[in-house]
């Protein structure tokens, strides 16, 4: 079977602050090397049960270039940087994979799970689709499932884990931290592995249709920004609708001109 892993860090054990994210930060080489291990233990977890033979990461955080390809178990392979296409973070996922898994996931923009909460970027207030608040988790399980993929995992703060089961009912989680106002507790580092891995084989234990998706027939996106200049810009984007000083909105029946209207506005 092939899996395909996201792999993000704000949803990475131990992580509280913006500095801890970017490259070129002395604070970010400690996550950068976390967030790596972490999708490591996932690879050798799925690669240990004998049912997966192929993997495909996606590093999806900042400059797409942050997991160490050393950590990695030989035989995965990597997609590092950002191919330009409305996938962004699920960039070479398709039809004909079997699973898909996300790590150092976190909660989304105008929720309190994470004190680096936030939707794509730190532009908007929010993101919602059809009235729900929309995390990054929530925009890539529905572009899975456009891909009739099913979502079997996923990592991140406890929030996030909690409300991935609004999306996938059954879909397997590992809570490394919770958000506290602008702090985070978090497991040890150690733990987070181990339990990252014992939750990777208890996903694959399960009939994998069980974690399939079924995408609403209908799309309603709103935007809220921070600032009214990017609404004003963003409502020129074919079909988007001006909802007031800083939102707009976006309807769709079909989820990829979801895809490529966040692609453009966010």
């Amino acid at each position: 079977m092939k899996l395909f892993i996201s792999s993000d860090i704000e949803g990475t054990c131990g992580i509280c602050n913006w500095d801890e994210t970017q490259k070129g930060h002395p604070d970010y080489e400690y996550f950068a090397k976390q967030m790596s291990k972490e999708v490591a233990a996932v690879c050798s977890s799925a690669l240990e049960s004998g049912k997966i033979e192929d993997i495909l990461i996606k590093d999806a955080h900042g400059t797409a270039r942050n997991i160490c390809p050393e950590l990695l178990p030989e035989g995965v392979k990597l997609h590092r940087g950002w191919q330009g296409v409305p996938g962004a973070m699920m960039a070479g996922v398709e039809k004909g994979f079997d699973a898909v898994v996300m790590t150092g996931y976190h909660s989304a923009a105008y929720t309190e799970g994470n004190p680096l909460s936030h939707t794509t970027n730190l532009a908007n207030q929010y993101v919602k689709i059809n009235g729900n608040i929309a995390s990054e988790f929530m925009i890539n399980a529905y572009q899975a499932a456009y891909y009739e993929v099913p979502v079997i995992f996923v990592s991140g703060d406890q929030a996030l884990c909690d409300r991935a089961h609004d999306v996938c009912p059954h879909i397997e989680t590992a809570c490394v931290s919770e958000g506290c106002g602008g702090a985070s507790i978090s497991i040890h580092p150690r733990t987070a592995l181990n339990l990252l891995r014992q939750k990777m084989k208890e996903a694959l234990g399960k009939d994998l249709s069980c974690y399939k998706i079924e995408l609403p027939e209908h799309f309603h996106v709103e935007v809220e920004f921070k600032e009214f200049v990017k609404a004003q810009r963003s409502s020129f984007y074919p079909g988007a609708k001006r909802e007031g000083t800083k939102c707009i909105s976006f309807d769709a029946d079909d989820y990829y001109e979801v895809l490529r209207f966040l692609f453009f506005v966010l």
